[in-house]
């Protein structure tokens, strides 16, 4: 008798979704065009690179602008807006365009890669996230124009304001504009600002856009996640905006500007760690407050079903909420008129903990590694974070790692873009709950 076939898990095609893209990329990469004459580059190198951009990260150990050649960036390019979009959604249009029916598998694996609910709004959702992206980085896109092409030229400052647009709307990091990212730009609110907008509106994700416009901006009719979202993600942005300002007040990176101006730059710095890897000024200027709220704001990283990674929005604001309900001796976790199930908080806490286990493993696996003044255990750490969180903030580390050290970062980015939950599933073998359950006992704990 004949073994039943095995079926791919939702969450295994998933995971090997953008395996296999990353794989496809860093075999693009590796041919000898993809570099400027005299450039070489080895497969990791290749590898680490196409994990970047699939992983929408933006820490690279070549200068993109430099290093490339216009196939080899609009290669990174490509895989940028694909891994910001999701595999699933990349697969998913491309049925609906030939007219073809989506099996309930691939139905399960968009709604779960872009945070939909309903299987039944497939087809919208697909077309709300092609429609939305392709709008907001052709009006990014334009606007960036307006100052790249004076700087550049037309050819070039088109291809510019296309590459950050894109680069920005997916929460990637990844520039053309050399080694010291957008410090150029630094005091112009026309780029700033529009960087910091798109990386805002991917970061939010794809559902929310969605609930916000079939409400028609009234916040009362929002969903529960929406309101949660927009609420989390504003005190995220304002309260850091104004703590960078009061840390880095006196810091050199900040000499020399004015109110408005240091007021810009701290807020750019509050955007860009969730989760792009734009900078505005030096990661390694910052102070030893700034550099852990820095930290701090890689690790809580967007929304789900967005273009960013991280621990998300969601989970932090579920893990507060439940922190803040044991401590009161609630019974229940209560939003507003709404109620969460403690599973929910459970699922929460255990993405926290394998988070800080991968990160800290990691930092103590590459201190072990690398020695010398760049592999500092604040660079190690910073770098970990960044990778976890899919951000691409660097303190210059990157193009020093060893072989060892660079497999590690792409383990960390393969595993914050695919999601912790999604990666466990994905490996988990199917048990059922046992009939019979062990008496209940407790521990001492606080």
């Amino acid at each position: 008798m004949k073994g039943k076939r095995k079926k791919i898990s939702t969450w295994q095609l998933l995971a090997l979704g953008y395996l296999i893209v990353i794989l496809i990329g860093s075999g693009l990469l590796i041919l000898p065009f993809a570099t400027v004459k005299g450039e070489s580059t080895t497969y990791i190198g290749a590898l680490f690179t196409a994990t970047s951009a699939t992983c929408v990260t933006g820490l690279t150990p070549y200068t993109t602008g430099e290093h490339w050649t216009l196939y080899g960036q609009i290669v990174i390019l490509c895989l940028i807006q694909l891994g910001g979009l999701g595999f699933m959604t990349f697969v998913s249009s491309i049925i609906l365009l030939f007219r073809r029916g989506m099996g309930i598998g691939s139905r399960k694996a968009l709604m779960t890669s872009a945070g939909g609910e309903k299987l039944s709004d497939i087809r919208s959702l697909v077309k709300r996230i092609i429609i939305g992206s392709a709008l907001f980085e052709f009006l990014g896109s334009a606007i960036l124009c307006a100052r790249f092409v004076p700087d550049y030229g037309w050819a070039r400052g088109i291809y510019y304001g296309v590459f950050h647009s894109v680069s920005a709307f997916c929460n990637a990091g990844f520039d053309l504009l050399g080694s010291a990212s957008l410090v150029k730009y630094a005091t112009d609110p026309l780029v700033s600002l529009t960087v910091c907008f798109l990386i805002i509106i991917g970061g939010l994700g794809f559902c929310v856009w969605g609930d916000v416009l079939a409400c028609r901006l009234r916040f009362k009719k929002f969903q529960l996640n929406t309101k949660v979202i927009i609420i989390t993600s504003g005190i995220l942005l304002v309260v850091p905006t104004f703590m960078f300002l009061g840390f880095e007040w006196n810091n050199p990176s900040y000499s020399g500007y004015n109110f408005w101006q240091k007021l810009l730059l701290s807020f750019f710095n509050a955007t860009s760690p969730r989760t792009a890897g734009f900078y505005t000024t030096d990661p390694t200027t910052l102070s030893d407050s700034g550099y852990l709220l820095a930290v701090i704001l890689m690790f809580i990283g967007g929304s789900s079903g967005s273009t960013a990674g991280g621990l998300k929005v969601g989970t932090f604001a579920v893990i507060i909420m439940g922190m803040v309900g044991v401590f009161r001796g609630v019974r229940d976790i209560n939003i507003g008129k709404k109620r969460i199930e403690y599973s929910l908080l459970s699922q929460a806490l255990a993405i926290l903990a394998a988070c800080l286990m991968f990160v800290l493993v990691a930092t103590i696996a590459i201190c072990a590694i690398e020695h010398g003044d760049a592999a500092s255990f604040k660079a190690v750490l910073y770098e970990c974070v960044s990778a976890m969180g899919t951000v691409g903030l660097s303190m210059n580390l990157t193009p020093v790692l060893s072989v060892a050290s660079l497999i590690i970062i792409i383990l960390l980015m393969y595993a914050g873009r695919v999601g912790i939950l999604t990666l466990a599933l994905a490996l988990a073998k199917k048990r059922k709950d046992p009939d019979m359950r062990y008496p209940a006992d407790t521990l001492l704990i606080g």
